[in-house]
């Protein structure tokens, strides 16, 4: 195991749940998502795994406004989520590990936090029906039902990953 990158991870992971607890009384705005995408395209897939799981898990799991604990599939989806997000911010890291950004690669990586958001936010939304049994078109009209709340979170993270992305990986490519 390297060392560098482990505590660089560590780094990250604190650096996600800091954030998140920091915006907790803003509802769908949050730094966590594009801290953990960012680990992944500095780390690579593996440790974006690593940290966007652990990250989440922590954040979820002591959580003040309601730890997700109480819900055992809520808080597994929570973890799958983060963990793919980092997971795919690793996958991109040749597309988006740049220093210099043109609009084009701006409003693909804000899209990338919006489609990244929606899976995050559909595992979630769905944790609850699937895992109750619901049958088909009760988990549907529960997903739809939520759309409208999710949406905004999925519209400010993508405009927190162009914005954020390209200022942070300047800094981050050798």
């Amino acid at each position: 195991m390297n060392l560098n990158k482990l505590v660089r991870a560590s780094i990250f992971a604190a650096l996600a749940i800091g954030a998140g607890f920091s915006l907790l009384m803003i509802p769908n705005v949050e730094l966590i998502t594009v801290i953990i995408f960012t680990a992944g395209l500095y780390l690579g897939p593996a440790w974006g795994l690593i940290v966007g799981g652990t990250a989440e898990m922590i954040f979820s799991g002591m959580n003040p406004m309601g730890s997700s604990l109480s819900f055992p599939p809520l808080f597994i989806s929570q973890i799958i989520g983060m963990a793919g997000v980092g997971f795919v911010g690793g996958l991109l890291q040749g597309v988006f590990m740049i220093r210099e950004y043109s609009l084009h690669k701006v409003i693909t990586v804000g899209i990338a936090g919006f489609i990244l958001t929606f899976f995050f936010d559909s595992l979630t939304t769905l944790s609850y029906p699937v895992s109750a049994g619901f049958d088909f078109s009760r988990t549907m009209g529960l997903y739809i039902s939520g759309l409208g709340f999710t949406l905004l979170h999925q519209i400010a993270n993508g405009f927190i990953f162009a914005i954020g992305v390209p200022r942070i990986t300047k800094f981050l490519v050798k």
